[in-house]
């Protein structure tokens, strides 16, 4: 029976700390139940573990998790272990979930429909949040969409289900993960959860974000008539096979059943795409060498994200891809299918290639070579003239001045809230790089 551990508007007091009331339950999973709790002034959720969960190795856990401290306050980490008098077992106190934040499930099904500028910038937080604790050497073991929020207007990230994060290669835990996410040597009994394996959960997770699908789902799958477990281990496990396999086709997408697969695997560039082949087929067979880590992921999808463009007709994300031979402006819109009308772009520091949509930022991992993938600050942002709508520049939004200079050899300054006028040519000293102005004929 849910719902019956704590009454919604009684305070308790907890052993050795100060008291709480419950305000709201919001729902029950296998572990426990889970309460928004007021505590202290603080506005909280509470997970109260059921009877078969709440170990002395569970409760080790949360105060191991609790002494490191989070790696991000995008995780929703343990803040206290709480016990409460006459009531058998204990529970944790983590931040509560801001109601902006929401499941994958609505993207999943289609119920929403974030931009694809969104996706690319939750999956990039995905793979940052992710290097953050595996350099502090621990172990999600239980990764999937089904434990990620995220904001659908800016792509901000919130990740739950914390407290079952253990140091990396600690075997006692009986956590093994979701299916659908887990590794095949996990799903084959030849592993435990580690951080190679959060590797592989996290490739298939940025996969479905990004193409409303499952990397190795296709026709193999199509074709099996009930999938009960010894299909789904040969799928996920004994024979996985990306269904984008540049060797092997025989589990491509059914246009059937995997329609969004096929769609998606168009519009994205092919630097994108070499990377999903690397995650699934060496990355399939080899977890020690080949994972595609988090800083891969961070490297091609800050990339991708700089290579947005709008098509004028139909206002669609297009993407620039530099391994096609067609030149951009032969290039028609994938959504709508006429000729697209290409931006200005900027190259910096002859690495960071940017699109220059009028929705453009650049960050401190733009023009600092010492802040690489950090997107913390926005130092520059595209703007058009206040008079002249045709007119556009890249305002600049930090304390230091930038010089520019034309193709014509005009020399400018521009401090903090004025712009550069984007033209051809144009060179912008930014302090620590410098980037150039172009645009495609």
């Amino acid at each position: 029976m849910m719902n019956n551990i704590f009454v919604t508007g009684e305070i308790y007091r907890s052993i050795g700390s100060s008291e709480f009331k419950v305000e709201k339950f919001l729902g029950a999973g296998g572990q426990g139940e889970v309460y928004a709790i007021s505590k202290d002034s603080n506005s909280l959720a509470l997970k109260w573990y059921l009877a078969k969960s709440a170990s002395p190795f569970q409760e080790e856990i949360l105060q191991n998790l609790i002494r490191r401290g989070t790696p991000d306050q995008k995780f929703l980490w343990p803040l206290e272990v709480i016990k409460v008098q006459n009531i058998s077992g204990f529970g944790y106190t983590m931040p509560i979930l801001n109601s902006k934040f929401k499941s994958f499930n609505l993207w999943l099904n289609k119920k929403i429909e974030p931009t694809l500028r969104v996706l690319i910038t939750t999956c990039l937080e995905l793979a940052d949040e992710f290097h953050r604790l595996h350099a502090m050497g621990l172990c999600y073991q239980d990764l999937s969409l089904n434990n990620i929020y995220f904001d659908p207007n800016l792509g901000n990230i919130l990740i739950g289900d914390t407290d079952n994060i253990v140091i990396n290669g600690d075997t006692r835990s009986n956590i093994m993960g979701t299916p659908k996410y887990m590794a095949p040597e996990i799903i084959r009994g030849d592993s435990k959860p580690n951080m190679q394996t959060d590797l592989f959960s996290l490739a298939v997770m940025i996969f479905y974000i990004m193409f409303l699908s499952h990397p190795l789902e296709g026709k193999k799958e199509t074709e099996i008539p009930i999938f009960d477990f010894e299909a789904m281990k040969k799928i996920y496990g004994t024979e996985p096979r990306f269904i984008f396999d540049p060797a092997d086709s025989s589990n491509e997408p059914d246009p059937i059943y995997h329609p969004n697969a096929t769609a998606f695997w168009g519009i994205y560039p092919t630097f994108l795409r070499k990377m999903f082949v690397k995650a699934f087929t060496d990355g399939l067979h080899d977890p020690l060498h080949g994972r595609v880590i988090e800083t891969e992921w961070l490297s091609v999808l800050s990339k991708l994200r700089d290579h947005i463009y709008y098509c004028k007709h139909c206002r669609a994300e297009n993407f620039y891809d530099p391994d096609l031979d067609t030149k951009i402006d032969q290039l028609n819109c994938w959504r709508c299918k006429k000729t697209i009308n290409t931006p200005y772009w900027i190259i910096i520091d002859r690495k960071h290639m940017v699109m220059l949509n009028i929705d453009t930022k650049l960050f401190l991992h733009h023009i600092d070579p010492s802040r690489s993938y950090d997107f913390s600050q926005i130092v520059a942002e595209v703007v058009k003239h206040p008079t002249n709508p045709n007119v556009w520049g890249l305002r600049n939004l930090t304390p230091s001045k930038w010089t520019a200079k034309t193709k014509s050899g005009m020399i400018v300054e521009k401090e903090q809230g004025k712009s550069v006028v984007l033209s051809e040519g144009t060179v912008i000293y930014f302090g620590k790089t410098n980037g150039e102005i172009g645009f495609f004929h």
